[in-house]
């Protein structure tokens, strides 16, 4: 993958960003709720992002929600749409429950903008769709066409904006994902696959007391399971398997009858995968008489570093030294749907606003990324080709 630069370079002034305005339409997305669950919620959200593009050169096209989410926005620029293109990634929703933003309602202290989704992301969101602005605004346009898709469920594994984002992914030459930055401002180059898998367990009840002999415990053979499963974590190849969810039995003086967990899994390459996700599914059970069954599998692929991957952050890095400040990339162990589009197209992730507290009740964007990482998104927007 080549990646152009165009030859004469562009002043700072001559494409200024306000950070008070930029802000300000953040405020505005963060403080509509948009809980994943929450799906009227979205769509009242996505109804004023689209609001937004209604007087620029832009098409938008919206997906109905299914099985319980929120829809989905397509935004297409009017040029550049015969050749792939740049694909502009972002989610929504957040995890926060509605009636969260009155535990952390948006405020400002210092250089810190707090509110429920203002660092995961809607901070980032809102920098492409204000770059995207910027260079509608230009005279000239720039020689790739630009797509971003808002997408309702990213927090729940994408169900139902997965194939779509794929779809997309694979007409690009290039995609960008406005997830968060990382230590400080890093940029993400690659993530870990997903896998999430549901372990049902059937066994046979009996009284504790009278007759324990005649039960067979499904708690019990979940053990077993929790172990095998505790035993595959390989720290040192960044393999890391939880059970993060169990249920199981009725009352205490009853042998168990069912046991029930759920489980993720995180693997850095497509060879881990191979080789763990069958070893879960083909779990069976210790105990006589206890059933065991194992369903899922890999919600998200890894995230590699590709070659062209590689060329794409090396061109962002370079724009960054450009605008000011130094481009680090970093490996996440979080999935995001870059996973989606990075086994076949050149991807960047972590270009969002630079911040902490994702999925805490002290989320939180520094106002001081804003500016540089707009600038950023917009000179990616203007220079790739």
């Amino acid at each position: 993958m080549k990646v152009e630069i165009r030859g004469h370079q562009t002043t700072m002034s001559s494409y200024p960003f306000d950070t008070s305005a930029i802000l300000d339409g953040i405020r505005r997305w963060v403080e509509i709720e948009s809980p994943t669950e929450q799906p009227d919620q979205l769509n009242k959200l996505a109804d004023v992002v689209a609001a937004g593009y209604r007087d620029l050169p832009a098409t938008i096209e919206r997906i109905a929600g299914r099985e319980g989410c929120g829809d989905h926005l397509v935004t297409r620029s009017s040029w550049g749409q015969g050749v792939p293109g740049i694909l502009v990634l972002s989610h929504l929703d957040t995890v926060h429950p509605m009636g969260f933003i009155r535990r952390l309602p948006f405020r400002i202290n210092g250089d810190s903008a707090f509110g429920p989704g203002t660092y995961d992301m809607k901070g980032g969101a809102y920098l492409a769709y204000h770059a995207f602005r910027q260079i509608c605004a230009d005279d000239a346009r720039p020689p790739l066409g630009i797509t971003h898709l808002y997408v309702s469920d990213e927090e729940i594994g994408s169900p139902t904006s997965r194939a779509l984002i794929e779809a997309e992914g694979r007409k690009a030459k290039y995609v960008l994902v406005t997830e968060p930055a990382r230590d400080g401002g890093k940029i993400v180059t690659g993530r870990k696959g997903v896998g999430r898998f549901d372990v049902f367990i059937k066994g046979a009840p009996a009284h504790a007391g009278e007759r324990p002999e005649d039960g067979r415990s499904a708690i019990r053979e979940l053990a077993n399971v929790i172990q095998t499963l505790q035993a595959m974590n390989d720290l040192s190849r960044g393999i890391t398997v939880n059970v993060g969810v169990v249920r199981g039995g009725t009352k205490p003086n009853v042998i168990a009858e069912q046991a029930y967990a759920e489980v993720d899994l995180r693997v850095p390459t497509m060879a881990h995968a191979d080789e763990l996700v069958p070893r879960i599914l083909r779990m069976t059970s210790r105990t006589d008489g206890v059933r065991l069954k194992v369903s899922g599998g890999l919600n998200r692929p890894p995230y590699e570093k590709s070659k062209a991957g590689a060329t794409l952050y090396e061109h962002a890095r370079q724009l960054a030294a450009e605008i000011g400040f130094e481009l680090l990339d970093a490996f996440s162990g979080g999935g995001s749907d870059a996973n989606f589009t990075a086994p076949h197209t050149a991807t960047l992730d972590g270009l969002g606003v630079d911040g902490k507290g994702a999925h805490t009740h002290y989320e939180q964007l520094y106002i001081s990324s804003i500016e540089p990482r707009a600038r950023l998104l917009y000179r990616l927007y203007q220079t790739l080709r």
